[in-house]
């Protein structure tokens, strides 16, 4: 299983092995935003720098970052203050929220979180994203969906198995192919909204 812990995240961040983090907002959640969806109280799990987080915080959305690593919080928190974003970022296990944030939440947002845990944690993920949302309640995604073997983040898994596992517990409101990643994501990604049922 791959290591979870505040250390091994951490860890990537004092070598500078953050090839996920973009620098900017994720492409498809900026189209996104010029659509849909109204703002309300969001949770972003594994934020990072918390570039997908000051982009709905600017939106007008209330918006608590999560990450498991201190420096990519303190990155995240120095950005928002010299950026002027109002958003909140802490430093937590994201497996562990439940008890002091279920029901707390208008929104889930997911972008390069559910890729990087062990596979084996992802039904334990989807619970932990429902516990968290209000009843309809919803998860905006970007799933990045490679399907080439791997034994380390970023791990795949196909679109159909993304929409398989979360169905018992999620209706589809969005899944489509991402038409706007950035270059070396083309084709390798899913923008999803799904409902809490």
């Amino acid at each position: 299983m791959v290591d979870l812990t505040a250390k091994a995240w951490e860890n990537k961040y004092q070598s500078g092995q953050v090839r996920w983090d973009l620098g900017c907002p994720a492409p498809p959640f900026i189209n996104l935003l010029a659509k849909a969806p109204k703002p309300g109280r969001m949770a972003v799990l594994g934020c990072g720098s918390g570039q997908d987080a000051m982009l709905f915080a600017t939106a007008g959305f209330d918006v608590v970052g999560f990450d498991f690593a201190p420096s990519a919080i303190r990155v995240a928190c120095e950005g928002a203050k010299n950026r002027g974003v109002k958003a909140q970022f802490l430093q937590r296990n994201i497996f562990a929220l439940e008890t002091d944030f279920g029901g707390s939440f208008d929104y889930v947002l997911e972008h390069s979180c559910f890729c990087a845990i062990d596979p084996a944690l992802r039904p334990q993920y989807i619970q932990v994203v429902k516990t968290l949302l209000k009843p309809g309640g919803q998860l905006i995604a970007l799933f990045y969906t490679h399907s080439r073997p791997s034994e380390r983040p970023p791990f795949g898994i196909k679109p159909r198995a993304i929409l398989d596992s979360f169905a018992p517990d999620f209706d589809v409101i969005l899944f489509n192919a991402a038409k706007d990643s950035i270059s070396r994501q083309n084709g390798k990604e899913h923008l999803a909204i799904f409902q809490r049922a």
